[in-house]
């Protein structure tokens, strides 16, 4: 029966026509409904090009190889066409041996063909930014190519020298298979003979064009110096440039010349000529590529590396600066004075009054417990924002209300509840930074469901269907209602009329969804009507990804209300790991724990070295439209996307100034250049190379007691030498080995100033106090120590907040609230507020009182009584003198004193520092009144006869 069994070619392509539909069947279906999703959002020409590309350089990438694949192999048959298949001796499988070679060849060209067209398609961003390039206008040392060339055209000329490489080698493996099988290698005739004629011919011709291939490759390796791990500095050192430069070149040189020889051979009988000269270029290699740079540095280099290297070095440092924007930075000297006093305080009211005394954690939680209202409700996490609320620039946090279905009760969580009746999430709640009630818990200016709000400031859209938590596909417009809130004993509901969703009203789509989706209760389900629309992608960083995966995108996308609707606005970044001699994130000092932020980690993993802010996306959240506004017109890289997607990108000037006055200095971008600027504020290269004033970031007390590294911080304050208040991002600098601060710096976020850094430096000569200090001096207060330590040892838990540094005027004050949890609870309350000022140290129950303990002369241990109840203590105690009646006219003085204090006790709670003041400046004009009475001959009664 074997004898009789033949393969029959329609057979074998009719298999593999019906594996490939298969295989392909769920992408070609996925592709469908992707193409409906980027028409529902308006991104339909994103999608267009984005696929035609891939379509079209996987399509070109296949035939391609296997044109040259297959022409190899038909060549190696004919040129043995009068030669047998070799057949082994006595086997049953000899007949089938052409049969199977055959089919083994197809099989193994179209595999091949397969994984370089989806090789290709994966590259079509590369290709399409070498078609549309960008001058950065700044040319690297070495070469002279502008920066360019590096990071849109070399690496599509790598792929290329690769991709070449890889299909000649193929090729020769395939006519090697094909020439061994029909015999025509031939081992018996010695190494010189063993390949003869046409064989011969065939196999040199490809061996010469690998040749040509790998000295590309050397050619273009001399580029990739600029990137070398290897020296002091990060790129094309004194070796480098000095040895393995010229190594390469030679090389280069000296493969074709051995592709000359494999050509040569072709005249001459033998194989000697080839393979001579491939054992004098291994030599050469040796020396070349190994030696000569080896003992270029062992004795070169080494013994005078400062003075070989400084060029070098200089090099790394101009280009690292500006790959990271820091040329941009303007540095300031900041001189600490320590010359506050109260009417300073009172001039920077703006800045006091917008102090953050709520951690993002420690407010999260508080949040969770005052304002989910249900189980199901959940706030990711809180976010900073600054609005003009009743005429007062404020700074505010806040979070939305976000619907977590993994929170319903199991016995509810069926396909309905998940899929149409739990769609959305309802308002936010929004309090101010500085605000605490009585009880230690946030005052709020928008809270509960429906939202309420004490301020300027509306809801009119409170529903959110796209944000951090929503992670799975929904359902709007079907038979059935969606939940929309609470109601007392009853639920309210809501059908959902907005445009976002992919309509899937007809059969088909349905259909589609269905197996797409991988759920059959789409398809059979009741509920649908010609109205329905899917909501996915509603994540709001998937979101994004989705329609532009070439952007990296900030781990905190921010929500803000805007004409009483809310708006996700994420940061967009551009990178390159191509910008040459620039030092990548993941190799800077001490870069570990900057890279435990996933993001950051996710951006800095292709050793980018190279991040631009370029977009701010902003997504709606009840509709889900997404809107790419330029940030950073003057990005090359931003500039080549534009010319690829000339519909994506809107203009800055077309976001209107209710959204941009919510634009943010991006939070892991100014992280990344803080982390860079450590090192790379020193200019001088002999001070680089010796790290003499090398930067870390300040340490100070977190939760548990645990030091932890200080991170960035948004404020509202007054730079020096500003005309007013304005809402910036803030880090200090410490020593590497030390606690004092030498610097800090800003990024302003407002107006026409977004994105400038300002670098304010202290002298040197002069002791600043760090954070890691002033927690130190904090916890050798007595009366604080003593004061934690109690409250740690009676069923409740101490958090001490992030400590904030905030320069006012030409000194600086360190702030740090300090929490109360009970060990059985999850709501922390602000209880204490500790500020340090120079050499003294309080801790009160407010920040204005606080501040008024400094101010007024009060010491570091004395305890401060308010000013009113200062005065309303035994005012006779130790005097002689004896008490008088007081008139009509001091009690209502009197009475009027009580109610300014009773006023200002209230402004006091509410963290209102100018009602507070205004209340104080009452009370004494009140008290003076008081005084002038008592010390007035007219109020003294008239003394006895003796």
């Amino acid at each position: 029966m074997a004898a009789n069994f033949k393969i029959r070619p329609y057979f074998v392509f009719g298999l593999l026509a019906v594996l490939a539909l298969l295989v392909f069947s769920g992408s070609l279906l996925h592709l469908l409904t992707e193409s409906w999703w980027f028409e529902a959002v308006g991104y339909s020409d994103v999608f267009r090009i984005r696929v035609t590309w891939q379509l079209v350089t996987a399509l070109g990438a296949f035939v391609l190889s296997a044109l040259v694949l297959w022409g190899n192999y038909r060549l190696a048959l004919w040129q043995t066409r009068d030669r047998d298949y070799y057949r082994p001796a006595n086997s049953e499988w000899a007949p089938y041996i052409p049969a199977l070679t055959r089919y083994a060849a197809l099989i193994l060209i179209l595999l091949l063909s397969l994984s370089w067209a989806l090789g290709a398609a994966a590259a079509w961003e590369t290709i399409l930014k070498f078609l549309n390039p960008s001058e950065f206008g700044v040319s690297e040392p070495i070469y002279g190519q502008d920066i360019g060339f590096y990071v849109f055209r070399l690496p599509f000329y790598q792929g290329l020298q690769q991709a070449a490489s890889e299909l000649i080698v193929w090729s020769i493996i395939l006519a090697i298979a094909i020439y061994a099988i029909r015999g025509e290698v031939r081992p018996e005739r010695g190494w010189k003979y063993f390949l003869t004629g046409e064989v011969k011919a065939h196999l040199c011709v490809l061996l010469a064009l690998l040749a040509v291939a790998i000295a590309a490759g050397f050619w273009l390796a001399r580029y990739d110096l600029l990137y070398s791990p290897t020296g002091v500095v990060f790129g094309a050192g004194y070796t480098d440039v000095n040895a393995r430069m010229h190594a390469y070149g030679i090389m280069g040189v000296i493969t074709l010349v051995v592709g000359g020889l494999f050509v040569a051979s072709l005249w001459r009988s033998g194989f000697s000529l080839p393979v001579a000269g491939i054992a004098v270029y291994a030599v050469i290699f040796l020396l070349v590529n190994g030696l000569y740079p080896w003992a270029q540095q062992k004795f070169v280099v080494e013994p005078n590396e400062l003075d070989k290297e400084r060029p070098f070095i200089q090099h790394n440092i101009e280009l690292t600066r500006q790959a990271y924007s820091l040329t941009q930075i303007q540095q300031e000297p900041f001189a600490v004075e320590g010359q506050l006093d109260r009417p300073a305080i009172d001039q920077n009211a703006a800045t006091v009054e917008n102090i953050r005394l709520w951690d993002y954690a420690t407010l999260l939680s508080t949040y969770q417990e005052l304002q989910s209202l249900r189980l199901y409700y959940r706030f990711h996490d809180v976010d900073i924002d600054r609005y003009t609320l009743n005429g007062d620039y404020r700074q505010v946090m806040l979070a939305p209300r976000e619907l977590d279905y993994n929170a319903v009760p199991d016995q509810a969580q069926t396909w309905v509840n998940q899929r149409l009746k739990y769609t959305h999430g309802y308002g936010l709640a929004m309090s101010p930074v500085n605000q605490v009630t009585v009880e230690g818990l946030p005052e709020f200016f928008i809270q509960d469901i429906p939202p309420a709000s004490t301020v300027d400031l509306s809801v009119d859209q409170p529903r959110l269907y796209y944000g951090e938590e929503t992670d799975h596909y929904i359902f709007t417009g079907t038979t059935t209602q969606e939940f929309d809130y609470p109601q007392g004993d009853q639920n309210a509901l809501n059908n959902y009329d907005g445009e976002g969703g992919v309509p899937m009203g007809s059969f088909w789509r349905r259909l589609a969804y269905a197996a797409d989706q991988g759920s059959l209760k789409i398809l059979i389900s009741n509920y649908f009507t010609p109205q329905s629309r899917i909501h996915y992608y509603r994540n709001v960083r998937q979101r994004v990804q989705q329609i532009a995966p070439f952007l990296s995108l900030d781990s905190d996308p921010y929500l803000s209300l805007i004409d009483g609707r809310m708006k996700w606005i994420v940061d967009g970044y551009t990178i390159s790991d191509r910008y040459p001699y620039s030092e990548p994130i993941s190799s800077t000092p001490d870069a570990a724990e900057l890279l435990q932020n996933r993001e950051i980690e996710r951006i800095a993993r292709s050793d980018t070295n190279y991040i631009r802010d370029a977009v701010k996306v902003v997504v709606d959240a009840y509709d889900g439209t997404l809107q790419f506004y330029v940030v950073d017109a003057a990005d090359p890289i931003l500039a080549t996307y534009q010319k690829i997607f000339p519909s994506l990108f809107q203009p800055a000037e077309v976001a209107s100034a209710d959204l941009r006055a919510h634009y943010r200095y991006p939070l892991n971008l100014f992280q990344i250049q803080a982390q860079l600027y450590r090192a790379y504020h020193m200019e001088d290269p002999d001070v680089f190379y010796n790290q003499e004033d090398l930067w870390q970031f300040p340490l100070q007390v977190g939760e548990d007691d645990q030091l932890q590294r200080m991170e960035p911080y948004y404020v509202i304050m007054r730079l020096p030498n500003a005309d007013g208040e304005e809402f910036l991002q803030i880090l200090p600098f410490t020593p590497s080995t030390k606690d004092n601060m030498v610097a800090w710096m800003a990024a302003r976020c407002d107006g026409e100033n977004y994105g400038s850094l300002v670098l304010y430096e202290f002298p040197k000569q002069e002791l600043v106090y760090g954070p890691k200090q002033i927690e130190a001096r904090i916890d050798q207060n007595p009366e604080i120590s003593q004061q934690l330590t109690l409250w740690n040892q009676q069923g409740s838990s101490v958090i001490r907040g992030d400590l904030l540094v905030i320069p006012v005027e030409q000194s600086l004050l360190y702030f740090e609230p300090v929490y109360l949890k009970a060990d059985q609870g999850a709501l922390p309350e602000l209880k204490r507020v500790i500020v340090a000022y120079e050499n003294t140290i309080v801790m009160r129950q407010a920040l204005p009182e606080a501040l008024q303990a400094i101010f007024s002369g009060a010491s570091e241990s004395a305890p401060v009584e308010s000013a009113a109840a200062e005065s309303s203590g035994d005012s006779t105690a130790g005097s002689a003198t004896p008490s008088r009646p007081i008139t009509p006219e001091q009690a209502e003085t009197v009475a009027a004193a009580l109610e300014a204090y009773q006023q200002g006790q209230t402004a006091l709670q509410a963290g209102d520092w100018t009602a507070y003041g205004q209340a104080q400046k009452q009370l004494g004009q009140l008290l003076e009144q008081l005084q002038a009475a008592q010390t007035s001959p007219r109020s003294q009664s008239p003394t006895q006869s003796p």
